[in-house]
């Protein structure tokens, strides 16, 4: 099942696609069928019902009243959520050594502690646009540049998580676009902290176009992910590739801290997932599709005021 966020009617609401063209409004299907309840008024409501909500979901959709469908022409996306919290990892080698060439290292090598354990990075939460909306271009900034990513919704409270039982705690996976100022990036690295106005700008942080159910996916899951810019194809991988799988992630990232429903973790990007490996930039103008196997595809344009 997958489930998204969408301004209809005025007002948020969560639906699930039932093909390209039609979305079912679970709120409003919820009501049709006399269910008392506001667990679909908003995404994280959701979430913090747990496996019930998905259970509600799915009757809903196995019913799906027609009363209550949409049409998708006429919906503007939301990111599914906007986290409570934001972390993005770093767990694809190719990646990490490809940029390191990009930024002038021609012969990289990459310290002990990123094979031993996940390494990330709190984000910015408060900057997360969804699918179709516009990128706007940072004006401290010249180098713009998109990455693929993998990211996980976090779907209960939990702290001190087993890897084995990582998955018990993921409510759902999702496409996130880190946009980066690579210029401002590569100015801020010698400080040795941040990253900060490399990644932190207004409508840099996409994420949608869908939540995937974890029903859907084996695990750990083994994906095919793809870039393309103006409907060419620019690189990609598949999320098997990952260093640390999300078992991992969420063992590390929990290890005397406590995650809470809601919160969003990025895989980092894949291999040849962003322009930096390519020898490639931004423009004005570009739209760039993010696509993963059953997830969907996020679709974006940079538009520089």
């Amino acid at each position: 099942m997958r489930l998204g966020s969408v301004f209809y009617g005025g007002k948020v609401r969560v639906v699930s696609p039932l093909d390209d063209d039609t979305y079912l409004d679970l709120d409003r299907a919820a009501e049709l069928a006399r269910y008392e309840t506001d667990t679909f008024t908003n995404m994280q409501s959701v979430i913090n019902e747990g496996d019930y909500g998905i259970e509600q979901a799915e009757h809903l959709l196995r019913r799906a009243n027609k009363r209550a469908f949409v049409n998708a022409e006429d919906v503007i996306f939301l990111p599914p959520l906007m986290p409570v919290q934001y972390r993005d990892c770093l767990v694809f080698e190719d990646h990490l050594i490809n940029c390191l060439k990009g930024f002038g290292d021609p012969d990289p090598k990459l310290p002990p502690v990123w094979y031993d354990q996940p390494i990330y990075y709190k984000g910015n939460r408060m900057s997360f646009i969804g699918h179709e909306q516009d990128v706007i271009w940072p004006n401290y900034a010249e180098f713009l540049d998109v990455e693929l990513e993998m990211a996980i919704i976090v779907g209960k409270e939990g702290k001190d998580i087993k890897p084995e039982d990582a998955h018990e705690y993921i409510f759902g996976y999702t496409i996130l676009n880190d946009i980066s100022a690579r210029d401002a990036q590569m100015k801020e690295m010698p400080g040795q902290l941040g990253p900060a106005k490399g990644k932190d700008f207004d409508t840099g942080n996409i994420l949608g176009p869908w939540i995937l159910t974890p029903d859907e996916v084996d695990h750990p899951v083994a994906l095919d992910m793809e870039l393309r810019v103006n409907g060419d194809r620019w690189g990609g991988g598949n999320s098997s590739s990952m260093q640390h799988d999300f078992g991992a992630i969420l063992a590390h990232i929990s290890a005397s801290e406590t995650l809470y429903p809601g919160e969003v973790i990025g895989s980092g990007t894949v291999g040849t997932g962003c322009g930096l490996e390519l020898g490639k930039r931004l423009s004005p103008g570009d739209v760039f599709e993010l696509e993963i196997e059953k997830i969907g595809t996020l679709r974006n344009r940079i538009v520089k005021p």
